[in-house]
């Protein structure tokens, strides 16, 4: 596992569209399904990561606690399946079903999704507004596995509640951390070779 950061994808940024299958609904999702939601949430996931583990439950109760605002939330998973199979799509199914999630969970099969966000690790959070530009990105709060900080999701939730109220975020973001995203041999983007600056 290498520990990785998030690319910190620049503010403002547009949201890209993406065509995705939903593990369990096993409909295909795009970024137009989120059309009425003032805020949308996209989280990069993998089930095996011991990161995201360490958060899951964390990430169903945001899914409760935002069912009935104007937030759309999806989650993603883009690793490669050949190299990490407890990634595969019918075992995503089985823990999105474990911890009640309840908004989609799809699954990006050719890794494009993950490129176009700019994502690098999972877990990774990118909070968009109603023009769909990037309001906030980075960690969903300080807590990871064994630090003794208890998950409350604080970073990511006061982002989320200041879109919703048209404030502007002016603290500092910090980039999440976790395991890296698992590309294909061959596949890895330009931005995951390099060194990643965050500041």
């Amino acid at each position: 596992m290498a520990l990785t950061p998030s690319t910190m994808l620049p503010l403002g940024t547009l949201a890209p569209d993406f065509y995705l299958p939903d593990v369990l609904s096993g409909q295909t999702i795009s970024l137009a399904n989120f059309a009425d939601k003032k805020v949308l949430v996209v989280i990069f996931l993998s089930r095996h990561c011991p990161f995201v583990q360490h958060i899951k439950f964390q990430l169903a109760k945001l899914g409760q606690d935002y069912k009935n605002k104007n937030v759309g939330i999806v989650a993603i998973s883009s690793n490669d399946i050949n190299t990490h199979p407890d990634d595969a799509p019918e075992l995503l199914k089985d823990f999105a079903q474990e911890i009640d999630l309840s908004y989609p969970l799809l699954y990006d099969e050719s890794q494009k999704v993950a490129k176009d966000f700019f994502a690098a690790c999972t877990p990774d959070f990118f909070v968009f507004n109603a023009n769909r530009k990037l309001a906030y990105r980075g960690q969903l709060d300080n807590s990871r596995p064994k630090n003794g900080l208890p998950v409350t999701g604080q970073d990511l939730r006061k982002a989320i509640n200041y879109v919703l109220a048209d404030e502007q975020i002016t603290w500092e973001q910090k980039p999440s951390i976790g395991c890296n995203i698992k590309w294909k041999s061959g596949n890895e983007p330009v931005y995951y070779q390099v060194p990643v600056t965050v500041g």
